[in-house]
């Protein structure tokens, strides 16, 4: 199951197909941004972060380094460029029984990817609310 919500995930960014979300997304799911000092709850919000995300990091350099899966958690390390900045990251997800995410935490660095981040996705979010 797990190994399913993987794919469908590694699928949906290489398409950015936030569609996708839905499949793979608990009701329930919790979001945890690198710039909101909040968690945010449910599925509406979530798709909304984690589409937002796809448009700001997801360009021709974005690669996934490596991933880590242990039981219900993966760990995904990333890497994109962006304005000439390198921005290094981790997608940390949790899955319920059932397969559909119920936590995912994204951290990023250095500093200055942060801010860049933080002022793209706030333009992003935006312009699809």
């Amino acid at each position: 199951m797990i190994q399913d919500t993987i794919a469908t995930w590694h699928k949906l960014v290489e398409a950015q197909d936030a569609a996708l979300l839905d499949s793979i997304l608990a009701d329930h799911v919790v979001f945890h941004s690198p710039v909101v000092h909040t968690a945010q709850a449910g599925k509406p919000v979530t798709t909304l972060y984690l589409a937002a995300a796809m448009h700001v990091l997801n360009n021709d350099t974005f690669t996934y380094l490596r991933e880590v899966v242990s039981g219900n958690n993966a760990v995904l390390e990333f890497q994109t460029v962006i304005d000439g900045i390198t921005i290094n990251g981790v997608d940390m997800i949790t899955w319920g029984e059932d397969g559909r995410i119920i936590d995912f935490k994204v951290m990023i660095r250095p500093l200055k990817a942060i801010n860049l981040v933080h002022k793209m996705m706030g333009e992003m979010l935006q312009k699809i609310k």
